[in-house]
């Protein structure tokens, strides 16, 4: 039996290396693996979703008053798979730390007034149908958290960009100049979702020309902000998933540092998503890192 676990482990005193043994190991870079990955020509079953995130306070902030939510799952049986995926982005403003706290309350209200109206329609038998549309769903949900932020967070605020993905369609709700964006494989980027901000008001009115709206020096400030007014109009639409592509969603601490070009060089040179995501954060940090950076990609695979 002794011989057997030293041939298994070796033994204490078989301590010099065999020629065959003696070669060094060293992690993969991310170039190995996109090759390794490539070669292999991965082939899904069934189509599916799949997600990362990445997040940073960035250089120049003491705190972090980004907010975000990335919920993925799959259901598949007898029938066609169904992706379902709920990604929200919300950047808070309002000071003595009440941006961040009316940053997180969007998140969780709107992820959890969602997620309620389809727990029974996806885990339950017999599945109950939905009453409302998606877009009256996802309406509902930041009206939800937008008379919550006024009541419990007076003087805060905070954008918001949720898309709720079901089987290859998006709904998106927005409110403020956080982002969503399709980026696709041949290098195009497509802005889903238009900016509820000063500058672009001005921009669509004529006032400010391309350079000019670039060195605005009011860029940060809203015309629409979840918490404030008294009433509130959020942009609801929905839209083919982008495929083959991917779905962005970030906040200005990435859109406002880090350039298309850039976005869509990272995606292109990234082996994974999750690499894409933190090689923007890393990117936005590089540029200065002026503000909170957060990041989600999502992508239907199969």
């Amino acid at each position: 039996m002794a011989d057997f676990f030293k041939k298994l482990f070796g033994s204490k005193e078989d301590t010099k290396p065999r020629e065959a043994d003696a070669v060094t190991t060293a992690p993969l870079t991310d170039q190995q693996i996109q090759s390794i990955i490539s070669s292999q020509a991965p082939r899904y079953e069934i189509r599916q979703l799949v997600a990362s995130v990445g997040q940073s306070v960035g250089k120049q902030r003491d705190h972090n008053e980004d907010s975000l939510l990335a919920m993925t799952s799959t259901l598949s049986g007898n029938s066609e798979s169904v992706p379902f995926g709920l990604y929200v982005v919300a950047d808070g403003m309002g000071g003595h730390q009440f941006g961040e706290v009316a940053s997180n309350a969007a998140v969780r209200i709107v992820g959890g007034s969602i997620i309620n109206k389809f727990h029974s329609y996806q885990y339950n038998l017999p599945s109950q149908a939905i009453q409302e549309s998606l877009q009256e769903v996802m309406e509902s949900a930041i009206m939800d958290a937008h008379q919550y932020i006024q009541r419990e967070a007076p003087g805060s605020g905070t954008t918001i960009t949720a898309a709720l993905v079901l089987g290859q369609q998006i709904t998106i709700g927005h409110v403020g100049d956080s982002r969503a964006y399709a980026i696709y494989p041949d290098g195009r980027t497509e802005a889903l979702t238009r900016d509820h901000s000063l500058v672009k008001r001005l921009e669509e009115l004529g006032h400010l020309s391309k350079d000019e709206v670039e060195n605005f020096p009011h860029r940060n400030v809203l015309i629409r902000a979840l918490g404030q007014g008294e009433t509130l109009e959020a942009d609801i639409f929905t839209i083919p998933f982008p495929q083959p592509g991917y779905l962005m969603i970030c906040s200005d601490g990435l859109w406002g540092v880090v350039n298309e070009k850039d976005i869509v060089r990272i995606m292109n040179e990234s082996p994974s998503l999750h690499r894409a995501c933190q090689s923007m954060v890393e990117a936005a940090n590089a540029a200065g890192g002026p503000d909170n950076i957060t990041v989600i990609l999502a992508q239907i695979v199969g």
